[in-house]
């Protein structure tokens, strides 16, 4: 197999893997609706450096930073429940800022968009959202091992399959994105509102089934 049909095959595992909607799918759609695409690229952006961290550890073979995270797999399930549980009930009870309610900022009819700060503490929350499932690790060397050229694999061929994975991952978090950001400026600020709400619910959710599997 060549580099560039690795990396092709490689990006499309990445974007199989980023499809399915989860919690991080959830918290992208949320963000996206209350801060604009800024935000929401941020934590597509957060969640593919999160795959790309631990697909990195799979393919240089650092065993022992694996060893350690795998060792600590039901704290790290607890922190990230807790987590998703405070996003959701923080989406709850917030009040809706302005801009949600009237469908306007500044009085000029267009939707808040979330500053650069903002943009760096998403990034910030979804990639140690991210981190906090380790088992990536091993599904990563799964990938490896299926994708590698038998007998040929190489740092090369390595860094070509993160990159190919992180490339895949990135297409679809830019796609959503985009449908969550036209569907934001189609829809009423009530259904926007009733949306936020729906998905504060399905946060929570995620939160409880994270908590009940550390236990």
């Amino acid at each position: 197999m060549s580099m560039t049909s690795l990396f092709v095959t490689a990006a499309g595992v990445g974007l199989a893997i980023a499809a399915p909607v989860g919690p991080m799918g959830m918290l992208c759609i949320r963000r996206t609706l209350t801060g604009g695409p800024r935000a929401g690229l941020a934590i597509g952006l957060g969640i593919a450096s999160g795959d790309a961290f631990y697909g990195l550890i799979a393919a240089l073979g650092l065993v022992g930073i694996s060893q350690f995270m795998l060792a600590y797999d039901r704290p790290l399930h607890l922190l990230a429940g807790l987590f998703l549980l405070y996003l959701g009930v923080r989406t709850l009870l917030q009040k809706p800022p302005v801009d949600a309610a009237n469908g306007e900022a500044n009085g000029n009819g267009k939707l808040a968009q979330v500053g650069r700060a903002g943009a760096l503490r998403a990034y910030a929350s979804s990639l140690l959202l991210t981190l906090t499932n380790p088992q990536t690790v091993i599904m990563f060397a799964a990938l490896f091992t299926t994708l590698a050229p038998r007998g040929a694999f190489s740092s090369t061929i390595a860094l070509t399959t993160v990159g190919g994975v992180f490339c895949g991952s990135i297409a679809w978090w830019c796609f959503l994105v985009t449908v969550v950001s036209l569907a934001r400026h189609a829809i009423g600020s009530k259904l926007r509102l009733a949306i936020d709400r729906l998905v504060g619910i399905m946060l929570a959710a995620f939160g409880v089934v994270e908590i009940r599997r550390a236990l």
